[in-house]
């Protein structure tokens, strides 16, 4: 307890990923430092880093998917709030108050610009503050150094993200209806609507660091996670259809596609000459010229038997996936959950929860 207050806030970090964002701060801030220098000369007369730079550095590659950290905000934030700077340091000779306006017309022209970026201020105080060099660069001290720093540093960590397979921009993950049509995903249909969201974020009059299409989606994430965890001791084995029908790697397309007609099913598992899992077909698949149903074949979705069968809702409830394949250890076929066995399960579920008689407190 008497180091909680050093405990990090940070959720989600680890220290993998805070150790990837130390290598990228390392190499992004040499690189544009060292690219500066190439650019504007080596002189003292010539600024090549600005200081915001660190602390840009520090959201672009510590929360890479904050809104506070995506390429508009660095450049737009650093850029704008060093040119309100300039103009107010122009116009205003009392330093105390010339500090305080450069930051708070800084916050105001990011807020209606759509970058806020908090070393966007620090960015504001340095062309106030910065000395003999900043005031003979004038009104080029947005541009160069500071949007031109900002451009470098942005690039150098949209390559190293993704050398280090991390996204960047981030984009939230898109939630639309793989059918085509213009309802929303079926996982959108119950549960809290967008304007809940609306309601909770007004009530609690908190403004939070994350873009509310992510707020959506962990909450439904969380909505998930609380069904597996409440019926955890269901397991796949317990609801997995066991007389499984399933189809050669080399058998042709009619042959498949007649399986599934005979069968009235929508998934046919593909298992190789070992009788193991190697993909699975569907008619969607089977619609592609092939001469063998291998040449068409999707990945299959796989659990084991022991997995809790309601977290198979996020696989099963994408739009996509109509069946999972229950397989062993060396993918051997075990069972088949469909997403009719789940409905018919967590029917089940909700009727036993109904008829349990309430608590008596």
């Amino acid at each position: 307890m008497a180091f909680r207050l050093f405990v990090p806030i940070l959720a989600g970090a680890t220290l993998r990923e805070r150790l990837i964002a130390c290598l990228g701060a390392m190499v992004g801030i040499a690189l544009t430092g060292a690219i500066g220098a190439l650019v504007l000369g080596n002189g003292p007369h010539v600024p090549l880093l600005v200081a915001p730079m660190g602390a840009s550095a520090v959201l672009l590659f510590a929360v890479p998917a904050s809104p506070l950290a995506q390429p508009w905000s660095i450049i737009g934030g650093n850029t704008i709030s060093a040119l309100i700077g300039v103009i107010v340091a122009h116009f205003v000779h009392e330093p105390a108050l010339a500090t305080g306006m450069a930051v708070a017309l800084a916050i105001a022209a990011m807020s209606f610009t759509r970058c806020l970026h908090p070393p966007g201020g620090a960015a504001a105080l340095t062309a106030v503050l910065g000395g003999p060099a900043v005031t003979s660069a004038g009104f080029l001290f947005p541009f160069v150094p500071v949007a031109l720093n900002s451009i470098l540093l942005v690039a150098l960590g949209y390559a190293f993200h993704r050398l280090s397979r991390r996204s960047y921009p981030h984009r939230p993950a898109p939630a639309a209806n793989s059918h085509g049509t213009a309802d929303p995903p079926a996982v959108q249909r119950v549960g809290f609507r967008p304007e809940d969201i609306d309601a909770a974020l007004g009530a609690l009059d908190e403004t939070f660091d994350i873009d509310r299409s992510d707020l959506e989606l962990l909450l439904r994430q969380v909505e998930l996670q609380a069904m597996v965890r409440s019926h955890r001791t269901l397991l796949c084995a317990d609801i997995m259809s066991r007389d499984v029908v399933s189809v050669p790697e080399h058998a042709s397309p009619d042959q498949a596609r007649q399986q599934l007609l005979d069968h009235n099913i929508r998934t046919l598992p593909v298992v190789d000459a070992e009788a193991r899992l190697v993909g699975a077909v569907g008619l969607r698949e089977l619609t592609r010229a092939t001469e063998t149903v291998k040449g068409v074949m999707s990945n299959a979705g796989t659990a084991s038997p022991d997995t809790p069968a309601m977290s198979l809702l996020p696989v099963l409830t994408d739009g996509r996936s109509h069946a999972v394949v229950i397989i062993d250890s060396e993918r051997r076929i075990l069972g088949l959950i469909t997403q009719t066995d789940l409905l018919a399960t967590a029917a089940r579920i909700q009727t036993a929860d109904k008829a349990r008689p309430e608590a008596v407190g």
